[in-house]
């Protein structure tokens, strides 16, 4: 009879190791990459996004633009092509959030210079004010690498469109002109295929840590 329970208990413990392994494999089978959000108008604040394109539930993309940058040059899509990217709208005469949002983004340049894949947007809201000289001597104060990281202005009406049909990142201001916007301090991380994949409080030191931890989890799509 002993020597019954005996057996039964080496039985037992192989049983529970192999039990335990199965269990673990399983886990690590289901446990697989689960990639960020894609974001379209139809999941965001209406607020933000132009009347015409709330309703749109996917297939949302960045649209082709032509800016200058700080450098005089003009900045397109194909300057961020195949490549991941933080846009944000700001205007440089801004005493409120810009300066927080603007230290936030020279961290995260500070994080992503060496890595070739991504790249930053800061999009003027206030173009008639921040010319290319204007932005260039922002940029110097700033710390702005002209590699990574670009400062545009442009048309108005087009920097208007970017951001409340393609970003979905700032507000009307219905006290001014057609075209006057108010901006947020959302960061926006767009993938290679110009969709929006997070939105970030470009003033919260938190958010920031998400959003570089989501640039690092984004990249692992790329390597499936």
């Amino acid at each position: 009879m002993l020597s019954f329970f005996k057996e039964y208990k080496k039985f037992a413990v192989v049983f529970g190791i192999i039990s335990i392994i199965i269990v673990v494999i399983i886990y690590n089978t289901l446990n697989t990459y689960k990639p960020l959000d894609i974001y379209a108008p139809a999941r965001v604040s209406t607020e933000l996004v132009d009347s015409t394109i709330q309703y749109k539930k996917k297939y949302h993309k960045i649209a082709n633009f032509a800016l200058t940058n700080q450098n005089g040059k003009t900045i397109t899509q194909n300057d961020y092509k195949d490549k991941i990217y933080v846009a944000d709208f700001f205007f440089t005469t801004c005493q409120t959030i810009c300066p927080i949002m603007t230290k936030n983004m020279v961290d995260i340049q500070k994080e992503i210079l060496n890595d070739d894949d991504v790249m930053l947007l800061s999009h003027s809201v206030t173009p008639e004010i921040d010319t290319v000289a204007q932005l260039k001597r922002y940029a110097k104060k700033k710390g702005v690498n002209d590699k990574k990281w670009n400062l545009v202005t442009g048309d108005k009406k087009q920097i208007y469109q970017l951001a409340r049909k393609s970003y979905l990142a700032v507000k009307d201001n219905p006290n001014a002109g057609p075209f006057d916007m108010v901006h947020t301090e959302n960061f926006m991380l767009i993938d290679k295929k110009r969709q929006i994949r997070g939105f970030y409080d470009g003033t919260n030191k938190e958010d920031i840590e998400k959003l570089l931890k989501d640039i690092k989890h984004l990249k692992k799509e790329y390597d499936q």
